[in-house]
């Protein structure tokens, strides 16, 4: 059975073939950055109309790459939300279309159920349950998750995202567009006891997350210490990431006792984040559990875990009808109390 996965639901447009038996037979990416460069952060109508010419060539590559027809296809798979409007509706009208054309069926996917799942894709997949932290540049939420679809969200960003925070913060001190990553190379070079930030909503109970007034303290950080020479920027970055870190950390742990869970999943953009990594697996390693990650290239957006997650639904027989409708605002949680909850 083998299912194309279609993602666009922002910069990045992905294409991918999954075999439930041979695994992952074809994984194209194209990514909009140098598109975006120039105004520092992502533009929703060119997004759309760069998906609108990518997204065809690549599914032609993808099937060259699998040495497949468009006989092979069993299913087609596409991001249904959440994201930007515009792009979305370019990748479900374009596999909504060819399902109808190919006479297969369409399975809307649940972005976020797609980073969700990405670490099935690995060879040492987890098992259930376990703790979900999702991390990216629009979302930082703890989920549990107790089987296939059943998922309970714990806490959540109630402002900045963690992948939103970093960007920010990497354009305060200069970094070009996308900076989060850059801002997490700078602070290798950082001195770790020059700065100290606040570790926010970590004094208080609960698991929700909040991040932009951290991003407000590393703004004035930045304000008092003009002009930054290159060390105090790469100090900054290390202040920052440190504190974003241990607070992901410190959330993760409680909702590991919360639970009594002993499995953690990480997956989004900031799973790529190697302090991050080393210190969850660091919390683990002490409580005697295990940590799962998605390989880097599957932390960001990709067409390879919309193609599991639509392998996954399509095995419960949960597919769309003709209509074409996408969800820019679609929480994680509705897939549990959804009899159908593909739109």
């Amino acid at each position: 059975m083998k299912i194309l996965g279609i993602e666009t639901s922002c910069d990045e447009t992905g294409i991918a073939i999954y075999d439930d038996k041979a695994g992952l037979l074809a994984n194209q990416l194209y990514s909009q950055i140098d598109l975006h460069a120039d105004y520092g952060g992502v533009v929703p109508e060119l997004a759309s109309r760069d998906h609108i010419r990518k997204t065809i060539p690549l599914i032609q590559a993808a099937l060259k790459e699998a040495n497949l027809t468009s006989g092979d296809i069993d299913g087609i798979a596409y991001t249904a939300g959440p994201g930007l409007v515009g792009a979305l509706l370019v990748g479900a009208s374009i596999g909504r279309s060819l399902a109808y054309a190919w006479n297969v069926p369409a399975i809307a996917v649940h972005h976020m159920e797609g980073h969700l799942l990405a670490p099935m894709l690995e060879d040492n997949p987890p098992q259930f349950p376990f703790i979900a932290l999702l991390v990216s540049g629009g979302h930082s939420q703890l989920i549990k998750v107790t089987a296939m679809g059943q998922y309970q969200l714990l806490g959540e960003s109630i402002d900045d995202a963690a992948g939103e925070a970093f960007d920010k913060t990497a354009k305060l001190l200069d970094l070009d567009y996308p900076g989060g990553a850059k801002l997490s190379k700078l602070a290798q070079l950082g001195d770790s006891h020059r700065f100290h930030f606040p570790r926010p909503m970590t004094d208080r109970p609960g698991l929700d997350f909040s991040f932009s007034g951290l991003k407000t303290f590393a703004a004035n950080t930045v304000h008092q210490n003009q002009p930054l020479d290159e060390q105090t920027k790469a100090d900054i970055a290390r202040a920052f990431e440190d504190a974003v870190v241990d607070t992901l950390v410190i959330k993760a742990k409680r909702a590991l006792e919360q639970t009594g869970y002993n499995r953690l999943v990480i997956a989004g953009g900031v799973s790529a984040n190697q302090t991050l990594r080393q210190k969850l697996a660091e919390l683990m390693q002490k409580r005697h559990g295990h940590v799962y990650y998605p390989r880097v290239e599957f932390c960001t957006d990709n067409g390879a875990m919309i193609a599991y997650a639509g392998m996954v639904h399509f095995k419960n027989h949960l597919t769309t009808d003709l209509s074409i409708t996408v969800k820019p605002r679609w929480p994680l949680s509705e897939l549990s109390t959804d009899n159908n909850p593909i739109i």
